[in-house]
């Protein structure tokens, strides 16, 4: 079949040490799949690229590793602490790095007739940020081992992968890659230090510490990270369950599997982290809002089938804290879960925009200021396209600039540029740029992992918030 291909998710890092940011771009052919969908895609491709357009260096995944959302999750950081980021991600037979090296064997095809990858080693690898030079690869933790045991014998659930990077020790960042969520589950944490891998856990689902808890069957198209308990250590926000930083569980509401999830401080009056998910589990609630520490349910809305889009943030200055609102539910919600009226008009991203605190919708390839009566356009992107079909999300968006308004990157509708709209507007409000808080930053880095979702910082902001606090910033 003839592809081309589309400029898909970028991650932010500072590859080559210069102390400017630089993008890792990947490239998604355009018969890409999800795993329900049999049929044979092109290769992957992922790009290191400056900010200025230069191409730094080209991966090549190779045949062996399927396109599409839930196949490659990417992360890039400074894993080391050398100035400079790593790029890491899920590799094969004949994955090309970006000196022409090949990972494992070059002429191994373990495509079946359906075009499913099901054989075959699976690899973990390092590749350096700015070179594009495979450092290490190790075994991926967990091998599939029998196919039918993730959920189905042909290759759909066994092949959902998250991704995302966690301060475990509260000082040094260590990668997390995780395999399952609609069964069985497993997320391993590594740490990548003097050039090499080593494994601090593996959380599994399976394990004896962990069966029969509820911890099975609860993970989403997405994870969040942060310190829900407060201890100066990040936690791993997995879906409608959550493993502690030392690879533990901490907690699970057996709620099931869902497509968007929002971890931040969404009710200022409340002490600590709050979680706003929604449920794809029929008979379960549409919505739910609970204790990130804990998982005490604190609202929620009535059971439903599919709901699939879900956003939390405060884009209504009349409503203290965070709104809330989602595709099965008919009003926006207070941080408390009581109805606010009329609904936003996308359920997708977000972006701090203009001058203010209070949040923006961002969807597609525009952004709008919510109104009571109807919502503000700000911005139209011209010639630009989102991405990943009726997700429509963007290229990457952040506070990559740095003064707390958020930027957001479209590709060109012709794949030929990516262009990155930053603010207009002043704004008297003073705010430390947000990568200096390490859950926002993590955000960034997992933002492209399947379903993407947009960042939150571990403080409030919205309107008539308190005074944003001053990390504590130090170079090594």
């Amino acid at each position: 079949m003839a592809y081309t291909y589309e400029a898909n998710d970028a991650s932010v890092g500072d590859l080559d040490g210069d102390g400017a940011p630089d993008l890792v771009l990947k490239w998604q052919p355009t018969n890409a799949k999800d795993n329900s969908q049999s049929g044979y895609t092109g290769n992957t491709i992922v790009d290191g690229v400056k900010l200025d357009g230069t191409r730094l260096w080209r991966i090549d995944l190779g045949r062996n590793i399927r396109s599409g959302a839930h196949y490659t999750q990417f992360q890039v950081y400074d894993y080391d602490g050398d100035g400079k980021a790593e790029v890491a991600m899920k590799t094969a037979d004949g994955t090309k790095d970006g000196t022409g090296a090949v990972i494992g064997s070059s002429s191994a095809d373990h495509r079946n007739s359906s075009g499913y990858v099901l054989a075959g080693p699976e690899f973990l690898t390092m590749f350096n940020g700015q070179t594009g030079k495979a450092m290490q690869s190790v075994d991926y933790v967990p091998a599939r081992g029998t196919v039918s045991s993730w959920g189905d014998s042909y290759g759909n659930r066994v092949d959902r992968f998250l991704a995302g990077t966690a301060y475990l020790d509260g000082s040094r960042p260590s990668l997390i890659m995780a395999r399952g969520y609609y069964t069985r589950t497993v997320i391993a944490a590594w740490d990548w230090r003097n050039g090499s891998f080593t494994r601090r856990w593996t959380f599994d689902t399976n394990s004896s510490t962990n069966s029969g808890k509820g911890y099975d069957g609860q993970g989403n198209h997405s994870l969040s990270v942060a310190d829900v308990d407060a201890d100066g250590k990040d936690e791993i926000v997995y879906g409608a369950m959550t493993v502690d930083d030392n690879g533990g569980g901490l907690w699970t509401t057996k709620l099931g599997h869902g497509d968007a999830g929002h971890v931040g401080d969404l009710n200022p009056s409340r002490a600590g982290l709050e979680y706003f998910k929604v449920s794809e589990s029929t008979g379960q609630p549409g919505s739910w809002m609970a204790d990130a520490r804990t998982g005490q349910i604190l609202w929620k809305t009535a059971s439903g089938s599919d709901n699939g889009r879900g956003v939390a943030a405060d884009v209504y200055a009349g409503s203290a804290g965070a709104e809330s609102w989602s595709a099965a539910d008919t009003t926006l919600r207070s941080a408390t879960g009581a109805s606010l009226g009329r609904e936003p008009s996308s359920i997708n991203f977000l972006s701090w925009w203009d001058g203010d605190p209070v949040r923006e919708l961002l969807d597609g390839t525009r952004i709008d200021k919510y109104g009571t009566s109807g919502d503000t356009r700000l911005l139209t992107g011209s010639g630009v396209s989102s991405n990943n079909g009726t997700k429509a999300t963007p290229v990457l968006s952040g506070d990559i600039l740095g003064d707390w308004r958020e930027e957001v990157i479209w590709r060109t509708g012709n794949n030929t540029a990516l262009r990155i709209y930053s603010t207009p507007h002043e704004t008297t409000t003073k705010i430390t740029t947000l990568l200096h808080d390490t859950q926002y930053r993590t955000a960034l880095a997992w933002q492209n992992t399947a379903y993407n979702q947009p960042p939150h910082p571990s403080f409030f902001i919205g309107n008539a918030m308190p005074t944003a606090p001053r990390p504590t910033v130090y170079t090594p």
